[in-house]
């Protein structure tokens, strides 16, 4: 039984999910498991998989959509957070903060990180699914990644065997290998000059999202040379309800939890989306949000 395996864990049993994804969903999972460094994680993921039992690798919650009440096993990450600094190599584990990690940088005088600030993700999803905003991303900074294989070895890849593009990597397409700790290199600024453009790039997030409704940032990846969220919102779809989740009125390319939704209220709303904008500009939207069935 797992929970004689896991006793010496930090666990719990029948959670609510609620606070850590950034939709709010109240998803459940049976148990909520938290490994304190790598060497938990390999023994637990070593006995799933020999018991095949279904598990759930959970980030910061960010860019996910939940779409089932109930999970079995749910793994949680934040425990392994480590930061180290070396001159201008940063190493972080999977799960540090990557706005924690953005500020740590900032004051060290290490730029790179700046554009991340205001993103609500952990270092090892942000790593795989390639974060970035304003016209930045991740892997621009990314020297190697420590990676956990399907036979729960451990290995380092370089940035170019992860084959980055835009909002995607190997990691995100090979869902087996795990991100445990990622190598950046940065370049020597002014911590000054950093806090200025991360307070720039927090007003701008202030004025143009939602950030006072749960929502998951951006629903849909731009269309080459467009912004999804102006076609959205040219075919008059700001406001627009199915059940608690609405289109952002500040962004039409965010959904907001307007009103208890649920993962089906949310997907029914993309996927009315999506047809309507392949109607009106027969364009396919390619949602940028993981469903997590």
């Amino acid at each position: 039984m797992i929970e004689n395996f896991i006793k010496d864990y930090e666990y719990y049993k029948n959670a609510s999910l609620k606070k850590y994804n950034t939709y709010r969903l109240d998803i459940k999972a049976n148990y909520l498991i938290f490994p304190k460094d790598a060497q938990e994680l390999i023994s637990l993921l070593k006995y799933l998989k020999e018991n095949n039992i279904k598990y759930l690798i959970l980030g910061g919650g960010s860019n996910v959509i939940l779409a089932r009440p109930i999970f079995d096993v749910v793994i949680k990450l934040d425990r392994l957070n480590n930061v180290t600094i070396n001159d201008n190599i940063v190493k972080a584990e999977a799960g540090v903060s990557l706005i924690s990690l953005a500020n740590t940088c900032m004051k060290e005088g290490l730029s790179g990180l700046a554009f991340a600030g205001g993103i609500p993700g952990l270092v090892g999803a942000s790593t795989s699914m390639n974060a970035g905003a304003y016209k930045e991303e991740i892997s621009n900074i990314i020297k190697e990644v420590k990676v956990l294989t399907p036979n729960l070895d451990i290995k380092i890849m370089t940035k170019d065997e992860l084959n980055y593009g835009y909002r995607d990597s190997f990691l995100k397409r090979n869902k087996e290998y795990l991100c445990l700790e990622t190598t950046f290199m940065m370049k020597r600024e002014d911590p000054i000059k950093i806090k200025n453009i991360m307070d720039d790039r927090k007003r701008r997030r202030i004025e143009s999202q939602p950030l006072d409704k749960p929502s998951a940032g951006s629903v849909f990846r731009n269309p080459d040379g467009m912004s999804a969220g102006k076609i959205i919102e040219d075919i008059g779809l700001k406001g627009y309800k199915i059940g608690g989740a609405s289109i952002s009125e500040k962004h039409a390319n965010f959904i907001i939890n307007d009103d208890d939704a649920t993962f089906e209220d949310i997907i029914e709303l993309i996927d009315f989306i999506k047809k309507k904008v392949k109607k009106e500009y027969d364009i396919d939207l390619i949602l940028e949000q993981e469903i997590i069935w």
